[in-house]
């Protein structure tokens, strides 16, 4: 670290910021570009009003991007539910980046949701907001987020870099905070309405998937039956009907009792054999139904005020677990071991968005809509801790170098600011860059080959 704000500071002599507005700043190479746009985690190149991207292909892009999700809706509601939810996060994250930095006086001229070529943009005023190709996330740009970020001299009383410790710490957390306070409108919409969810479940066994050419299919057992008892067994859980089909022999014709709506309906099925597993497995060669069930979750209810309190103090024990799950994943023999084959304990597992998404359906099935916004709430909670981890190029390691900054000013008992030379941390933030990509690729081949649901 050091205390110059530009390479050429020191060799200037500076040492105020009213000092180094009058010098400036030394034009960037490519090179710098490209580390300043990796530590600010965004581009930071400007497009003239001539350049923005519009038109006929900017409209195509966006009648495309809006019949994917026409598309989505009408093949799951449930995974639209969620991945609208997720992108609508997204864009509240960076909102919250935008309306503190312009509420603090920073300068703020982008705007965009996801990343990569611009596919439509328009300019308000000094902001220009817009549509990107790659939707791995979003981004503001605001000037002079660091002292390789080069910045026209009338505009460096607006930068980033030169705010007060107080100023930089809100802005730079704004979007963490604005998911809690996503989480908190989530849980308090769940608990009004539906209830809080709690550990135990119903004592009731539905029909989530009948398998296709399998003894309950074709003996006429639906999605969303309610199996009530097998061979005058009742059951209560899916446990229950598990063992209650492997008490009887492969071929075995069984009665299921079922509720369809208002109505019972009394099958009789043909039980099948399970070759599914390994032949060392001790379920091979059981009676197989061949239906997926789940018992759906139980609810606590709560009135206004008490789902109220209880939509913020749960946030708690959620993010000390969320916590717990962020050093297990981040451990890369957990990532190894499950690639690998040889880990299985899902609190350890890299997962990807689309892996999340795919349980959200199991979800909204289980639990509707209220399950796949309690869902929402958990992530938000996650990623919120998550992109505060003192790391470039999350914004948690833009906190810890204003904290650092700001401890050097106050060793140092002067009132001359501290600006580090984040371009030191460029090997750290391209480890943590080479982590990053190898959970996202790890994840996505363990959420295509071993789904979670």
């Amino acid at each position: 670290m050091t205390d110059q704000l530009t390479p050429n500071d020191q060799d200037a002599g500076i040492v105020d910021d009213s000092v180094a507005a009058e010098v400036g700043f030394a034009p960037p190479s490519r090179v710098d570009r490209m580390k300043s746009e990796i530590v600010a985690g965004g581009a930071v190149s400007e497009n003239s009003d001539d350049e923005l991207a519009g038109g006929w292909r900017g409209s195509l892009a966006m009648a495309v991007i809006a019949g994917l999700f026409v598309w989505l809706a009408y093949v799951n509601i449930w995974i639209f539910i969620f991945v609208f939810g997720v992108v609508l996060s997204i864009f509240l994250h960076e909102l919250g980046h935008y309306m503190t930095a312009r509420w603090t006086g920073m300068k703020v001229t982008q705007f965009f949701l996801f990343f990569g070529p611009r596919l439509w943009s328009f300019r308000r005023g000094e902001t220009e907001y817009g549509v990107r190709a790659i939707p791995l996330g979003a981004f503001v740009r605001i000037v002079g987020m660091n002292r390789m970020d080069e910045v026209p001299l009338e505009d460096e009383g607006r930068t980033y870099r030169q705010q007060s410790y107080p100023k930089r710490m809100l802005v730079i957390s704004a979007g963490s905070i604005m998911h809690i306070l996503i989480a908190i409108v989530l849980l308090f919409a769940v608990y009004s309405t539906q209830g809080e969810i709690t550990a135990q479940d119903e004592p009731r066994v539905i029909v989530g998937a009948a398998g296709a050419e399998l003894p309950a299919a074709q003996a006429g057992i639906l999605a969303d039956d309610e199996i009530v008892s097998v061979g005058d067994i009742t059951v209560t859980s899916p446990t229950e009907l598990g063992e209650a089909v492997r008490s009887f022999g492969p071929s075995e014709v069984v009665e299921v009792v079922v509720l369809r709506g208002e109505e019972t309906v009394v099958i009789p099925v043909g039980l099948g054999a399970n070759t599914t597993v390994l032949e060392s497995d001790e379920l091979f060669g059981t009676a197989l139904l061949g239906v997926r069930t789940y018992s759906p979750p139980l609810y606590e209810q709560h009135g206004i005020s008490s789902a109220a309190v209880n939509s913020v103090t749960d946030i708690f024990p959620v993010a000390w677990e969320s916590t717990q799950g962020i050093v297990k994943v981040l451990n890369p023999v957990n990532i190894v071991g499950h690639v690998s084959g040889t880990n299985d304990d899902l609190s350890s597992r890299p997962t990807t968005l689309y892996g999340v998404a795919t349980v959200s359906d199991d979800v909204g099935d289980a639990s509707g809509l209220a399950g796949v916004i309690y869902l929402l709430a958990i992530l938000n909670i996650f990623v919120g801790l998550f992109n505060m981890l003192p790391l470039l190029p999350l914004d948690g390691g833009h906190a810890a170098i204003a904290t650092y900054e700001r401890f050097r000013e106050w060793r140092s008992n002067s009132k001359q600011r501290y600006f580090a030379d984040v371009e030191r941390l460029m090997p750290l933030a391209m480890g943590v860059i080479m982590v990053l990509t190898m959970l996202m690729f790890a994840g996505l081949y363990l959420d295509i080959t071993q789904p979670i649901g």
